[in-house]
């Protein structure tokens, strides 16, 4: 069974930067995501108002973010 380099590179990638070393405490830094408007959101509001020129569907279209962004997509407008 033949193995790819690039496979066996990510893999030990992968391994080397779960392993913290001798004398690591295991601690893990948190990460804070402070508050914000994401890309998603934006586009979904401006592909809303585009197709509805309505302000309350583009807040709702806005909440569902990329999932409004694919439906707009795949479903032509009528």
């Amino acid at each position: 069974m033949r193995t790819s380099y690039p496979f066996l590179f990510v893999l030990l990638s992968l391994l080397t930067a779960c392993y913290g070393g001798p004398g690591d405490s295991g601690y893990v830094v948190p990460v804070y995501v402070g508050p914000g408007i994401g890309l998603g959101t934006v586009i979904a509001v401006v592909v809303s108002w585009s197709r509805n020129k309505s302000i309350l569907w583009a807040i709702i279209h806005g909440f569902l973010g990329w999932f409004y962004v694919i439906y707009a997509l795949l479903v032509p407008k009528k």
